[in-house]
């Protein structure tokens, strides 16, 4: 982590840019350490609010966006010639189009305060039949509040902004695990309803 932070502490702003677009994109950057220890760097007087954040939004918006028409070009071919191999068929594909449909644009945005969610939704998005301005709109919505939020974390905590961050990654991690807990409970109780009804 010492070379990451000195690399931004020597390139500010273009530094956060580019973390958080390779970031997003999938590359193993923290993206909220980064944003913490720029809003650490606001504290210090070394970074301005307003031009980290234009700095630090407009990353997140090229590599969602990279990710979006990464999905539309690509993901869907490779899922469906390799998808054979994870027991993965057309059909389930429909069934996710279906539920982005549904409820799925809203992951766009709550997608990057949960680790490793951001780096797929996007992906996931592109595959299916969303819309350019139904995705932005919750991207990029996503983005702002995501980028603002945790540049205020560093900048509000100072010089403690170490065990700011360790804290919410903690805690992060926690409510994802039982976030997915919940949700493979719902799928197993469904799965097991849906047998029991087919079922003479």
């Amino acid at each position: 982590m010492d070379w990451l932070f000195e690399w931004l502490s020597q390139y500010g702003y273009v530094g956060l840019f580019a973390g958080l677009m390779f970031g997003i994109l999938g590359l193993p950057v923290p993206d909220e350490t980064l944003l913490v220890f720029c809003g650490y760097l606001i504290y210090r007087g070394r970074l301005d609010f307003t031009t980290a954040f234009l700095s630090g939004f407009a990353g997140s918006l090229c590599g969602i966006t990279g990710s979006f028409y990464i999905g539309r070009s690509l993901g869907r071919k490779v899922a469906l010639r390799y998808g054979k191999y994870l027991r993965l068929t057309p059909e389930h594909l429909d069934r996710v189009d279906r539920w982005f449909d549904r409820i799925g644009a809203w992951s766009l945005s709550i997608g990057y305060f949960i680790p490793g969610v951001r780096h797929f939704t996007a992906l996931v998005a592109g595959m299916g039949t969303m819309r350019y301005l139904t995705f932005a709109l919750y991207a990029y919505s996503g983005a702002a509040v995501w980028v603002a939020g945790f540049l205020t974390l560093g900048y509000v905590f100072g010089d403690g902004w170490q065990n700011t961050s360790a804290l919410v990654h903690r805690y992060t991690l926690i409510a994802t695990g039982v976030g997915a807990v919940i949700v493979a409970v719902i799928w197993l109780r469904r799965r097991m309803s849906s047998r029991s009804r087919r079922a003479p």
